[in-house]
């Protein structure tokens, strides 16, 4: 890779890369975090890890967390106008994106589909792998829309099984009612893998399987 996109030697200190390089190409991996520190430090692994990797990363977010990621991307010495040019780094505002497919407070899967396919023929430029992340999910589940979070969260799962990529999705837990015990594993029964979310030190940060 080239020395005007990234330092390595910066990025290597952050201690989080072995993490990251273990995930497989068809996990969907979930985060439910208690703090935006927590879950900006976990999104930074998965991007930065990725781009790293030579993979090509598709952050779909809030406007808040993309500026929080690319500050600290730049921050590790990341070139993103070079990586925006090159289509490896791919950030879109998640409500925009949500815009274009949903119907009637419905995602509608022939709008769906044709959005992500988009989007991977440019990621996939030059024969690179994908990984992505994507608040749509939150954002039906914040407006209270869950049955339509289910189903973003199934069309998400078809794409996985045919595009072959890494999927990583975060609700932040003040999302969850208390007293509603079982918000939170039907959240996680629809991904491979879960994050821990809470405050940990880097060295134990894990994830563990939820199928």
């Amino acid at each position: 890779m080239q020395e005007s996109i990234i330092d390595n030697t910066l990025w290597q200190q952050a201690n989080v890369q072995s993490f990251w390089g273990d995930i497989a190409c068809c996990d969907h991996l979930v985060q439910i975090y208690e703090d935006e520190k927590i879950f900006i430090d976990s999104l930074e692994g998965f991007a930065g890890t990725g781009i790293l990797n030579g993979d090509s990363v598709i952050v779909i977010g809030t406007s808040c967390h993309l500026n929080d990621l690319e500050s600290r991307l730049n921050n590790h010495g990341f070139d993103l106008d070079a990586l925006r040019a090159n289509d490896q780094f791919i950030p879109l505002n998640a409500e925009d994106l949500l815009l274009k497919f949903m119907v009637n407070g419905w995602p509608d899967e022939t709008r769906f589909n044709e959005c992500v396919k988009q989007l991977f023929v440019r990621a996939r430029r030059d024969g690179r792998s994908v990984r992505a992340f994507g608040e749509m999910v939150a954002i039906l589940w914040s407006k209270g829309n869950r049955s339509a979070t289910a189903k973003l969260e199934e069309l998400w799962n078809r794409v996985c099984a045919t595009e072959k990529f890494c999927l990583f999705c975060a609700y932040p837990k003040n999302g969850f009612a208390s007293d509603d015990h079982s918000a939170i594993p039907h959240i996680c029964t629809a991904h491979s893998k879960e994050i821990g979310g809470w405050a940990k030190s880097s060295s134990e940060i894990f994830y563990k399987h939820t199928a």
